[in-house]
């Protein structure tokens, strides 16, 4: 099951209390106060990890409690802290507060930490309150309170390259055919019912690489609702190109042109910004090629859309398309290092 959605409960550690005692002895008539400091209590850490891809694991557990720091003893022993809580999510995953849904932190790479609840300090034992005029003091610090906290965590797929179209436009193929994604693939409609990640490797070593991921087919009115696409429609707003997907098979009835511009108005109903992100236009299944090529290639020519014709079967034309999506890939991250620097 595909989750990425998830709202969860947080309390950190509360402090350990320090400790009240006095040194007792033999021949040790002013041992004075001895009472140590309490123990810290554990933070709760979201941290990114390869180890999960959805937030299933999470979904079904909503609260996570740390226990309280060990209370302080005689002898100056302090208590023990308790160890944080570590949660593992998936890269791409934004964490909000629940309640005033302000962004908490967004975890992109895998080992990202990010504190979400802080435990509280152990409280100080007696001995810290000795003075000149009070020997033997009978107070100690309780623990301070961990934080907690309701948290809204949503998962976005981090791909540089989205694949959209509508069901059954050969993005499944594709992808398995570009990276070692092994979808399901069949000739049916909303076979891809989860978006599927592959990694692409290129370059005369293979040193370089960038993700795809495969968008569940989109239907007219996806971004109100219908079909599968408005619950993925989030998964393609990080991606630093859209390629569109467009089947024009013997075996289609549809007007491509059509499609091309049906998927282009979910995006912008959707999300304005999507369609303002660098796309190109692919003909897909050209080895059972029919009439609509031709139609949607001199559409592309008069708009100026970079346009690309493949087979996923043959591995025509796959080559050549997988050079201008790394090209673009990298010309992004070189623009975004720029900007940081």
């Amino acid at each position: 099951m595909f989750i990425d959605h998830a709202k969860i409960f947080v309390k950190a550690g509360d402090g350990g209390d320090g400790a009240i005692s006095c040194r007792r002895e033999a021949y040790v008539p002013k041992g004075g106060p001895d009472g140590g400091d309490g123990g810290a209590g554990g933070d709760v850490i979201l941290a990114g990890s390869n180890q999960v891809s959805t937030l299933i694991h999470i979904h079904y557990q909503q609260q996570y409690k740390v226990k309280k720091g060990g209370l302080g003893s005689g002898s100056k022993s302090s208590g023990k802290s308790t160890p944080h809580l570590i949660i593992p999510v998936p890269p791409g995953t934004i964490v909000k507060d629940a309640e005033t849904c302000e962004i908490v932190g967004d975890i992109k790479e895998i080992g990202q930490e990010l504190v979400v609840a802080k435990g509280g300090r152990g409280g100080r034992g007696n001995h810290h309150f000795k003075s000149p005029t009070r020997q033997a003091p009978y107070i100690a610090e309780p623990g301070a309170q961990g934080e907690e906290r309701w948290l809204s965590l949503e998962l976005k797929f981090l791909a540089d390259v989205g694949l959209v179209g509508l069901p059954n436009a050969g993005k499944s193929t594709l992808i398995s055919v570009l990276s070692n994604s092994k979808p399901k693939i069949a000739d049916y409609p909303f076979t891809t019912i989860i978006p599927n990640m592959g990694v692409v490797h290129w370059g005369r070593h293979h040193e370089h690489h960038f993700t795809v991921a495969d968008i569940p087919g989109l239907i007219e009115g996806a971004h109100a609702g219908k079909g599968l696409g408005i619950q993925f429609l989030r998964h393609i707003e990080r991606t630093a190109l859209l390629a569109h997907l467009v089947d024009v098979s013997v075996s289609t009835n549809a007007d491509p042109v059509h499609d091309f511009k049906m998927v282009r108005l979910e995006l912008s109903s959707y999300q304005e910004s999507l369609i303002e992100k660098p796309f190109i236009v692919v003909a897909t299944k050209t080895d059972s090629v029919g009439k609509h090529l031709l139609k949607l290639k001199r559409y592309c020519a008069k708009n100026k859309i970079p346009f690309f014709e493949i087979s996923a079967v043959t591995g025509a034309g796959v080559p050549s398309l997988m050079r201008a999506m790394a090209k673009q890939v990298e010309a992004t991250r070189s623009d975004h290092v720029a900007i940081r620097v």
